[in-house]
């Protein structure tokens, strides 16, 4: 039998002690915390969004910076045999817009409940909680902890999480024993988070959710980074929501080299220019003798009123029969292209996932066994995989997770 050291109780953990157990193995699951999946609980803002039903060629879209990598571990463990894994742990799903899928109560702690139960009914496993680690055993193959004892085994799986959430327990302790052991890892920066903005936010913004909006972010001289379209919402230091969320994924790591980089949000995406402008210049004769202050509620909700009138320099007192052509292209293009200054983004704090982590290339797609120190493995979020929101990210903790704990178990062939 062989021993298995698992560090760390989140989701990719919880699932490779699951694996390593069914497969025969001893595991000493370790963790920092006073309680095993703090983070697993919170997630998706307690709902939990373990998985996506897209296929196979579509999900690994929605990966970086290699979505093709995973195959080999998806193969073990994909969307349909995660569900089913849940599903006779007792734990009904349902699946919603977007291919989504989450436990039918809403409730991120049957996941982790269903995970939990399984270990604690295992006699071949134990947790070890309150067990902060600070290196590597000199064979790699277990830990030390902080207060000098050392756990050791005959493989080590490292599954500690990123840096998001840090009240959590992520620390960044993953990408450290990682160097220890001689890998490289790929600078960490926050993901799925929001943006900073270099141009003050309307307080009457603050708050504000924008509705069927598109989103586009750009390098100033106007190359695309991103272009969505869905839902948005304004903070006292910028922009955020489901768009902005996606959108981070592909600009973060450029905010975070000092890059500027242009916000461009469109409040008419159903109406191309000269669409809209037949409807300003109708609207426009129509009201002839409204004052513009009052009239701009015909385009925009109040609370982006003020942001136009500082925007568009048109005196509020004027009458809509005596705005020129010079400044209703002005309006229009307001309404087509509201730009913000991108400075930054929000901190781990608030960040639902890391980007970086230990390099894939070093690491084998199907055990994720090291490939360079025999014994050691990887999963879940200490690897340089990220994905967009939509229960990507979940997949590829549990897929690593089972990928690792079922591989860490076998035994080595018998010398011929």
């Amino acid at each position: 039998m062989r021993k298995v050291i698992i560090v760390g109780a989140g989701a990719a953990g919880m699932m490779a002690a699951v694996a390593a157990a069914e497969s025969g193995a001893e595991v000493v699951l370790v963790e920092k915390m006073d309680q095993a999946g703090r983070k697993l609980r919170i997630t998706g803002k307690g709902r939990c969004n373990l998985t996506n039903t897209a296929p196979l060629k579509d999900f690994i879209t929605h990966i970086g910076p290699d979505g093709r990598w995973m195959r080999n571990c998806f193969a073990q463990m994909f969307n349909t045999q995660l569900m089913e894994f849940f599903e006779q742990r007792n734990v009904p799903l349902i699946e919603e817009r977007g291919n989504r899928v989450f436990p039918q109560s809403g409730k991120s702690l049957d996941i982790f409940l269903a995970l939990i139960n399984d270990l604690e009914r295992r006699p071949n496993v134990e947790i070890r909680k309150n067990c902060a680690v600070k290196s590597l055993t000199d064979d790699r193959h277990g830990v030390r902890l902080q207060d000098g004892t050392a756990i050791r085994g005959d493989v080590l799986i490292i599954a500690t999480g990123g840096l998001s959430y840090p009240t959590t327990g992520s620390t960044g302790i993953g990408y450290r024993l990682a160097e220890e052991a001689g890998h490289t890892v790929i600078p960490q920066v926050p993901s799925l988070v929001s943006l900073t903005c270099e141009e003050p936010i309307p307080q009457d913004l603050v708050g504000f959710v924008l509705k069927n909006v598109g989103l586009a972010i750009t390098l100033p001289n106007g190359k695309k980074l991103y272009d969505g379209f869905g839902e948005m919402t304004f903070t006292p230091q910028g922009i955020d929501g489901p768009i902005v969320l996606s959108a981070s994924r592909q600009v973060s790591r450029m905010l975070h080299n000092g890059e500027k980089l242009i916000a461009h949000i469109d409040l008419k995406p159903a109406l191309d220019e000269e669409k809209l402008d037949r409807r300003l210049i109708a609207d426009l004769d129509s009201n002839g003798t409204r004052i513009f202050n009052d009239a701009l509620r015909l385009w925009l909700p109040a609370e982006l009123i003020q942001l136009a009138l500082t925007r568009l320099h048109i005196e509020y007192y004027k009458r809509l029969h005596q705005i020129n052509a010079a400044e209703r292209k002005r309006l229009l293009h307001f309404l087509k292209d509201v730009t913000f200054t991108l400075n930054g983004t929000g901190d781990y704090n608030t960040a639902v996932v890391t980007q970086g982590g230990v390099c894939t290339k070093e690491v084998n797609p199907k055990t994720m066994e090291s490939k360079l120190v025999p014994g050691l493995y990887f999963a879940g979020e200490v690897l340089d995989l990220d994905a967009d929101t939509g229960g990507f990210n979940l997949q590829i903790a549990f897929s690593t997770g089972f990928a690792a704990g079922k591989a860490a178990a076998k035994l080595p062939d018998p010398a011929i």
